[in-house]
């Protein structure tokens, strides 16, 4: 007689494990990993968040089969899904593991493996309660944003720049935008002077995202170019009105 795998609630599993090892693990186990196109790899090795929960199950007669949903948060804001089908060929046999990209594919793996002739052929769906992922407010853009932010700091002359305890936040940043707020381009030596304002921001490994302003201006005694960190628009726009005052 067959015997469904009987739960109504699956919490998904937490890990301390990050995006990258969870996909490393995933692909490590799957004997199909290879059939993933590439581009699908490349994108999942940008992933800011990660959450995984049981789809379905079905055990019968020595016989299993489950398939799990691994969901992860990429650095544009939308999500990439991967499926495991985990099954055994025989009674008591040792588990193995494919992935795949769609549940189509998923279905037709599903349909080769083989059940007992008198079960019914049905799966029991698990009611799933998924944690929400993080919604980002910008599209960020892949590369190293911890450099990114290292070096905008590095560059800043402002006494009151951001210290060391932003700086070692910005470490774990994954994905970074540049947004200019206000003003053009200033270049030194440029006739009159130039301001602009631009906002950096920064999205963390947790979800959490983390804005640092820039103001880029000319008004030096010198006419050079000069670079101000703030981590409120506020008070970078203060900083903009005070050097505006000190030259008129």
């Amino acid at each position: 007689m067959s015997v469904p795998y009987e739960t109504t609630a699956y919490e998904p599993h937490r890990s301390p494990e990050s995006p990258e090892e969870q996909l490393a693990r995933l692909l490590g186990r799957a004997l199909n990993s290879f059939e993933l196109p590439d581009e699908t790899i490349r994108a999942l090795d940008c992933a800011l968040a990660y959450d995984g929960s049981l789809h379905s199950a079905h055990h019968s007669a020595g016989l299993h089969r489950e398939t799990y949903r691994h969901t992860w948060l990429l650095a544009d804001g939308s999500a990439l899904t991967l499926w495991e089908l985990v099954h055994n060929t025989a009674p008591g046999g040792e588990p193995q593991h494919e992935v795949y990209l769609d549940e189509e594919e998923l279905g037709t793996a599903t349909g080769r493996l083989p059940l007992p002739p008198d079960s019914p052929r049905f799966e029991q769906p698990v009611l799933v309660q998924l944690s929400a992922l993080p919604e980002a407010r910008h599209a960020y853009a892949p590369g190293d944003a911890a450099d990114h932010a290292r070096r905008l700091l590095r560059r800043a002359e402002n006494a009151d720049r951001p210290g060391e305890e932003t700086a070692a936040l910005l470490e774990t940043a994954c994905g970074h935008r540049i947004t200019q707020a206000f003003g053009r381009p200033c270049r030194a030596g440029r006739t009159g002077l130039g301001y602009s304002l631009y906002e950096h921001a920064f999205l963390l490994r947790d979800g959490v995202e983390v804005s640092l302003w820039e103001v880029e201006h000319t008004a030096t005694p010198d006419g050079r170019h000069m670079c101000e960190v703030y981590t409120t628009q506020k008070a970078a726009r203060d900083a903009m009105e005070r050097r505006a005052a000190q030259v008129s």
